[in-house]
């Protein structure tokens, strides 16, 4: 058993786990503002029903995008020490501006989210909703910020410290602003939060079309509809951008990746196509079964279908990354994204037309698209760190100076063995998958009961205003009877 191998499979199994919670989170936090926001402003029972609901839903997931993420934190102290010593400068930095500027804006917050509703005004809560939001998602720019670094580092220098009588390198930030807006931090964070986005908007599009079919909830799933469909097709157009923007930053910032996502395996004069699907065959230096477009790659990279685009050849050999797999997560997130496109602009269409509610079959096949956009963001994540191999920090140069990065196995900790880290796997395994469960079993049970309906919100507010003002006038009123019984 190879340690490195292993280390590298839990930290990716528990932070795919992790990253199916976040992104549902930020994606939720939008659509549920949209629906408090509609709610306030026309003073809709249906509108308000609407945001309850998926701010119970909301919470859930909150939950356990919280309990999840701990783990890693600790997997960078047990099983990457070196690693941690290397970027911990750069890491302490940006987890300390995630601290300030995110965690407590959410958690905050989020207390008046969950139980404020019938306890402060509609205003505060409102603006407590959007307060949320933005908290998820500056949670999310300095984890972004920090992973990009990774990716191509800037605002930094190499010092060596005395560890142990060995020397070792250590990243620490000369400029904090740099190191936030490396070359890729926007391009990656943009792509990122859409993507996140996306996915709340067909979470929503899918519960709301599950009510319809069956019957239920018809008022509150129009108006969810109204939101979520648009939602999902500005968002996913908006992804299909961003990440057209980022794979041009790659041949300047990462050649390697963009190669290895297209197996690009020979550079030539002629200019380069772009593989619809395929098998790639490394040891052949080709892709068996492969459908390739011409000249399709160097329009996209360079927006001259004549200009040919770096291939794997130009890399070193012990620089390389695998190619099989980015190469088909690429393809798949793409094949996702196309797929999201097409059928949110069909429903859309429909919706517009007033037949989609006719079209069961429409209804039906919106139903498991958050699958594809959990899929997407997953096969996005596993193409941008495995195409970064065998570099888990990318060398970069500052100021006309070459700098070292970091080898992947250079980061692992020496004390750990593979033993330790492979029972870590099988007991992180079991809690995921009970936590998993729980999980499930909490959001049928939600999903099934469904939002109250407005008459039932009605009652609701009458009951809690008897048993607010009304309840104590009624109260000091029996009070004063029974008194004046006595006098008599």
């Amino acid at each position: 058993m190879d340690v490195e191998i292993l280390s590298r499979l839990q930290f990716a199994g528990t932070i795919m786990f992790h990253y199916l919670f976040p992104p549902l989170s930020i994606g939720l936090g939008l659509q549920l503002f949209l629906c408090e926001l509609m709610a306030f402003r026309k003073g809709d029972l249906a509108w308000e029903a609407a945001a309850r609901f998926w701010t119970r839903i909301f919470a859930v997931n909150f939950g356990m995008g919280v309990a999840s993420g701990i783990v890693m934190e600790f997997e960078f102290g047990t099983n990457w020490a070196a690693y941690s010593r290397f970027v911990g400068d750069v890491f302490g930095s940006a987890l300390a501006a995630e601290g300030i500027f995110a965690f407590f804006l959410e958690s905050g917050f989020l207390a008046i989210l969950v139980f404020g509703w019938d306890r402060v005004g509609p205003r505060t809560h409102l603006i407590s909703t959007l307060m949320v939001f933005l908290g998820s998602v500056f949670s999310a720019v300095w984890i972004v910020v920090a992973n990009s670094w990774q990716q191509t580092p800037a605002g930094y220098r190499i010092v060596w410290h005395d560890v142990q009588g060995e020397m070792m390198p250590r990243a620490e930030v000369t400029d904090f602003w740099a190191m936030v807006f490396n070359p890729s931090s926007v391009d990656r964070l943009s792509h990122t939060v859409i993507g996140a986005l996306v996915l709340g908007a067909f979470f929503v599009t899918s519960v709301s079309s599950y009510y319809l079919l069956g019957g239920r909830h018809q008022e509150v799933a129009r108006r969810c509809l109204s939101i979520a469909l648009p939602s999902a097709l500005l968002f996913s157009l908006l992804a299909a951008a961003t990440g057209h923007a980022s794979a041009q930053k790659l041949v300047h910032t990462q050649p390697a990746k963009l190669a290895a996502m297209e197996a690009h395996f020979e550079t030539t004069d002629e200019p380069t196509g772009l593989y619809l699907f395929g098998w790639p065959d490394a040891e052949a230096k080709t892709v068996r079964f492969g459908v390739r477009i011409p000249k399709l790659l160097s329009l996209l990279v360079w927006n001259d279908p004549n200009r040919p685009v770096p291939g794997l050849d130009r890399i070193p050999p012990n620089e390389r990354p695998p190619i099989w797999l980015p190469f088909q997560t690429f393809h798949l997130m793409v094949a996702m994204g196309t797929l999201m496109i097409g059928v949110a602009g069909l429903a859309l269409f429909m919706r517009l037309r007033g037949g989609l509610e006719r079209r069961r079959w429409l209804l039906k096949l919106l139903i498991p698209m958050p699958l594809a956009a959990m899929i997407a963001n997953q096969a996005g994540w596993i193409t941008a760190e495995v195409g970064r191999q065998p570099w888990i920090v990318y060398p970069s140069v500052q100021q006309g100076v070459e700098m070292m990065g970091l080898r992947t196995s250079d980061g692992l900790s020496e004390s750990v063995t593979a033993e330790q880290v492979l029972g870590s796997i099988i007991l992180f395994a079991i809690i995921y998958a009970l936590l998993f469960a729980v999980w499930l079993f909490v959001l049928d049970r939600k999903l099934r009961h469904g939002p109250e309906t407005p008459e039932e919100l009605r009652e609701h507010k009458r009951r809690i205003a008897r048993s607010g003002i009304g309840g104590l006038l009624a109260d000091q009123g029996s009070v004063r009877g029974g008194m004046l019984e006595e006098r008599n």
